[in-house]
């Protein structure tokens, strides 16, 4: 914002004749202000970042001038010729109204010119020593204002009335004072329940201690920061790569299996669509906003929107119902606080299976959500996590609670152990009920995995109808489901469960299917690469990831770094093995070193890996060849 401020004696002017098209028609009468402070004022394109820091500070500048001078009344003038990078005309007509709210606010007498009209003007300036001043109004980066939901406000004064529930279902209170829990669950043998607990209630996402998973993710060459983007933007090796293509599609061919059509959809909405717009504002998450000509758009923070616009379009019977729409959002964006930002586990942006069903009521919504249930708990147990290296969140309204107890008990008894209860006394989301599988990491800190949600409120926001037994319309019930968490954290969760397990004395490994390389070859001198690398070939006829480190190393050093590449099998290949067709293998799991055939060999990992999609190495075979990314 540029301003050129003068004391006048005078000002007259009139209009004569719109200078922009669609602008509204004014009196054309010529108006005279005397003893006025006239502020001829331009707004520039760099004020569309922040329209509220830059009106407040533009105000502070023109009260301070008009204590100065004490002049009757402020003339604001709008008057492009100040820059010449001026801000788009709904912009600047935008902050005109904005500082006449707050000239008004604070009690100033002020008139506003028309904008968008050519004016003939005369002014005489009074010419004392303070009767002229020119500023110039920036407002920097750091000071961008954040878009935010008002879930995402509300979000922070909601009452949560906190229990542990018991799997036959019992309810029992529990509060948290200065990080202690209080009430009568005995946490004994659910310490990690307990640390989950403690970190709900708090409701504090705040990193002050870097997560161990960040070191691990760099020294496996997984993913690192990306410093020419945007915070929470990461970059991934292939080893990374390979590793999150894996778990994209075993999630995929799951998700299809059990019934959803796979779709794909934009990466970016109108923010001025009217179902988007209330929907922004029933979501807890902070918004990306682009700009692409005069227009605004956010970034999609999941499959919602373009999922919800494609079944608005959909020709829907009952017998239909329920439908299941799918994708997997490479990416998804949510602009999360900086300090809230942590490596694998809190991204701004990153990739979320999003599979969402239409019921045509609530009791086939509640069955859909028990079959979803039992499809989350198999995700992420065949992915590598146990039911102890997971804890159980059911958050609902008191209503849905006291109306369906027997419903939240079959949840219950399908986790089988102790869960957190969070219930409100009235909604602020459009869910009446949601679940997390969440994680508690090696810094005590929960995300959650597996999630899905009954969304009452979004079907008639978007117009989605079907036609009902009795051939009227009706607006679905939706369930909001990620089965098996964001991609990115569950390799998050992966390296978390694996640094716990070496800290007790465990090998730290990656389940054998996400392994980038299940066996390395290690041959003890030159003379062995050529036939290791007929035996490598042999391997990967049978769909196993193998690589040959040729490095001029000793033996016992390619050995070590092979079980710091968390390398499922090693081969030692020499006179012996090349002559016998034994091989002695060393087994990273359980560090035992056993004589195996190649059959058994392959027996051994594809046992272990028949059921999970298979991707190649994409990194050169031989180590000697292979680039270091992280240095």
């Amino acid at each position: 914002m540029k301003m050129l401020l003068i004391h006048s004696d005078y000002l007259k002017y009139k209009p004569t004749k719109k200078a922009l098209k669609n602008i509204k028609d004014v009196d054309k009468k010529e108006l005279k202000f005397e003893n006025a402070l006239v502020v001829f004022a331009c707004s520039e394109r760099s004020d569309e970042k922040n329209i509220k820091r830059i009106v407040e500070k533009s105000v502070k500048e023109i009260e301070n001038k008009l204590n100065e001078v004490k002049a009757k009344k402020i003339i604001i003038y709008p008057y492009a010729h100040l820059s010449s990078d001026l801000a788009k005309p709904y912009v600047a007509e935008k902050v005109l109204k904005e500082l006449g709210k707050e000239l008004e606010k604070r009690k100033l007498p002020y008139h506003i010119s028309p904008f968008g009209w050519y004016k003939s003007f005369e002014i005489k300036c009074i010419g004392h020593p303070l009767s002229e001043a020119f500023k110039e109004i920036r407002i920097g980066e750091e000071k961008e204002e954040e878009i935010v939901s008002k879930a995402l406000k509300e979000e922070e004064k909601i009452i949560s009335h906190w229990f542990i529930m018991k799997p036959d279902g019992e309810m029992i209170p529990i509060k948290i004072d200065n990080g202690k829990i209080s009430g009568d669950f005995d946490f004994k043998n659910f310490e990690n329940l307990k640390k989950f607990a403690i970190y709900e209630m708090a409701k504090s996402r705040e990193v002050k201690k870097l997560p161990v998973h960040i070191k691990m993710m760099r020294d496996l060459e997984l993913a690192d920061y990306e410093s020419a983007s945007d915070s929470g933007n990461l970059r991934f090796y292939p080893n990374g790569r390979l590793i999150k293509s894996l778990l994209e599609q075993f999630v995929t061919r799951k998700v299809i299996d059990y019934g959803a059509m796979e779709i794909e959809s934009p990466l970016m909405y109108s923010i001025t669509h009217p179902a988007a717009v209330a929907y922004l504002n029933k979501f807890p998450a902070r918004q990306y906003i682009i700009k692409s000509g005069d227009k605004e758009f956010f970034l999609r923070f999941a499959a919602c929107f373009g999922q919800f616009c494609m079944a608005n379009n959909m020709n829907i019977s009952y017998k239909d119902l329920p439908i299941r729409l799918y994708e997997l959002t490479r990416y998804s964006f949510r602009r999360e606080r900086k300090s809230e930002l942590a490596g694998l586990r809190r991204l701004r942006a990153f990739t979320m299976p999003d599979v969402h069903a239409f019921c045509a009521d609530l009791p086939q919504a509640m069955k859909e959500f028990e079959r979803r249930f039992k499809l989350s708990q198999g995700i992420i147990n065949d992915i590598g996590f146990k039911k102890e290296d997971y804890e159980l969140a059911i958050r609902f309204t008191k209503d849905f609670y006291n109306e369906h107890k027997d419903f939240i008990k079959l949840l219950m008894k399908l986790h089988g152990k102790p869960a957190i209860i969070e219930m409100w006394d009235k909604r602020a989301f459009y869910f009446i009920l949601k679940y997390e599988f969440n994680v508690v990491d090696a810094s005590n800190k929960a995300s959650a995995l597996s999630t899905d949600q009954i969304d009452i409120e979004n079907a008639k926001r978007y117009g989605i109808t079907y036609i009902d037994k009795d051939n009227k319309k009706k607006n679905p019930i939706i369930l909001h489901c990620s089965p098996s968490g964001a991609i990115e954290r569950v390799i998050y969760a992966l390296l978390e469960k694996a640094y716990i397990k070496q800290k007790n004395g465990e090998v730290p490994e990656f389940p054998l299917w996400l392994s980038p390389v299940q066996i390395r070859i290690i041959p003890v001198s030159d003379k062995f690469i050529k036939p290791s690398e007929e035996l490598m070939k042999k391997f990967e006829e049978h769909n196993i990831r193998v690589d040959i480190d040729d490095r001029a190393l000793t033996v016992q050093k390619r050995i070590r770094e092979a079980e710091l590449d968390w390398v499922n099998l090693i081969i030692v290949f020499g006179e012996k093995e090349n002559e016998s067709k034994k091989l002695m293998v060393r087994i990273h799991k359980t560090k035992e070193i056993k004589t195996m055939s190649f059959d058994e060999i392959v027996k051994y990992i594809t046992d272990k890996t028949k059921r999970y999609p298979f991707i190649p190495l994409s990194l050169p075979k031989l180590l000697s060849k292979r680039p270091i990314f992280v240095g």
